[in-house]
């Protein structure tokens, strides 16, 4: 019995190592993150775009991790998924961001928006988050930035839908 707390101690230390630099956001603090990361207008899409798809994907936790059936695993604040835009070491990949998925699961988000960025600028663009096509394509997404002190630049074109 000894023997299997160790175990369960070792597995308890290291998850608190491993979420110690994790951070779950708060809405406006990640706005204003993804405002200063150049976000505001990409492609087309707003920060309320950015805010619905995250808020859907992950909650804003930079630490979450979603399983898939056919083996692959999304990652991070944006839930990037490891067969095509990082290396997770287990499933075949593209890594098309060429990064190590652990490195999406930090409090640092540059690396995951840079690569949402590439997600985006792929066929497809925001459509590659199931997330945001049933919870914010076609809607007010003014609500995200409410409080915000944060003020969008005027779309003059609409992403398709």
């Amino acid at each position: 019995i000894m023997l299997a707390w160790g175990t369960v101690l070792v597995i308890w230390a290291t998850l608190i190592i491993a979420s110690v630099d994790a951070k779950i956001y708060e809405r406006c603090e990640l706005a204003k993150k993804l405002e200063k990361a150049g976000l505001d207008g990409y492609r087309g899409y707003q920060i309320g775009d950015w805010l619905c798809m995250a808020h859907y994907e992950s909650g804003f936790d930079t630490s979450f991790v979603d399983h898939n059936p056919d083996g692959s695993s999304e990652y991070g604040i944006f839930q990037l998924n490891s067969a095509w835009w990082c290396d997770n070491g287990v499933t075949p990949t593209q890594n098309l961001c060429h990064m190590d998925c652990r490195d999406l699961l930090n409090r640092h988000i540059l690396d995951d928006i840079l690569c949402a960025k590439r997600v985006v600028n792929a066929p497809g663009s925001m459509k590659a988050w199931d997330s945001w096509t049933r919870h914010c394509s076609g809607h007010d997404l003014s609500e995200w930035l409410k409080g915000c002190e944060i003020y969008v630049k005027e779309n003059p074109r609409k992403p398709e839908s």
